[in-house]
């Protein structure tokens, strides 16, 4: 189980490769890694923090677990920034909690003490994880906001945005995915697969959160715009961002192993990102260039007069 917080970097412009490895260098000595193609990714390296704590659990169930959640920090296109948290939980070998030395052994894992149904852990994750309990999203936006604090960036962001939350649980099954919209801000994503956890199953669902963050922010932009309420030089400067800072950065899969492209492409066909994205972008073109065209017809009759 997992949270993905995903948010505009707060700079004026695109940070540069050089720049994204300081901002990221979260940890002393570990290396962050960049990625060039198709699109310039960087990723901090993998921070730990410790928990001992209620789980979350459907019936409301006090059950208790332990051990260690893995926490990284990446940055894409120099321009959009997230936090992701996620850890795996396994039964524990022993009804007694062991010395932080056994979990420190175990990266990414919460061992849970006594009897548990993994589906009312992961219902109850996905609905509403308790308040006093196990809290990834609380996590994932505190290494989001080491970035943002960064005093690499000029905090002049060039439109204001609200980051969005993706609480993610991936469970064992015949393959099925399930995308959620529970607010403005509020995700969740169901996934079964066939295979053992991975961090390739962490990727696809940060590549999901940035994907519906870009559909939410260009959503945002073109309301805010007010097409066809305003007049067209003012909706084309409000449109102008999403040409600036948005537009390339959609690459949907393209950092998803390929044992799990499989759903993105069902994502693509129902409910249909990249359809929804392609339409949202030909509206923003058609506006521009009916703008241009009727400024330069404008330019041309009074060149006549």
């Amino acid at each position: 189980m997992g949270e993905v917080h995903t948010g505009l970097l707060q700079n004026s412009g695109e940070i540069p490769e050089s720049t994204c490895r300081d901002v990221l260098q979260l940890l002393s000595g570990e290396r962050v890694r960049v990625s060039r193609r198709p699109i310039v990714y960087a990723v901090s390296p993998d921070l730990l923090t410790g928990v001992d704590c209620r789980l979350p659990s459907a019936s409301q169930s006090r059950i208790r677990g332990a051990g260690t959640v893995l926490s990284r920090s990446s940055i894409t296109g120099g321009r959009v920034v997230q936090g992701s948290s996620y850890t795996r939980i396994e039964r524990s070998g022993s009804d007694r909690r062991q010395p932080w030395s056994h979990y420190l052994a175990r990266p990414g894992v919460v061992e849970v003490l006594g009897k548990v149904k993994s589906r009312d852990l992961a219902d109850g994750f996905a609905e509403d994880p308790p308040a006093d309990g196990l809290d990834l999203g609380a996590i994932s936006a505190r290494f989001l906001d080491v970035v943002q604090s960064s005093p690499l960036l000029d905090r002049r962001a060039p439109f204001k945005i609200a980051r969005t939350r993706l609480r993610w649980v991936a469970e064992q099954g015949e393959p099925a995915i399930r995308f959620t919209l529970h607010s403005e801000q509020m995700r969740t994503v169901r996934l079964v697969h066939t295979g053992e956890f991975t961090p390739a199953v962490a990727d696809l669902c940060e590549d999901l959160a940035l994907h519906d963050w870009l559909l939410t922010a260009l959503l945002v932009i073109i309301e805010r715009a007010r097409i066809g309420g305003t007049p067209g030089p003012e909706a084309a400067v409000k449109l102008a961002p999403a040409v600036d800072h948005l537009l390339h950065l959609w690459m949907p899969s393209a950092r998803v192993d390929d044992v799990l492209s499989a759903y993105w492409e069902s994502l693509d066909r129902r409910p249909g990102f990249t359809r929804q994205w392609q339409s949202l972008v030909d509206r923003v073109r058609d506006q521009l260039a009916v703008h241009t065209l009727a400024f330069l017809r404008e330019k041309s009759g009074g060149g006549a007069r």
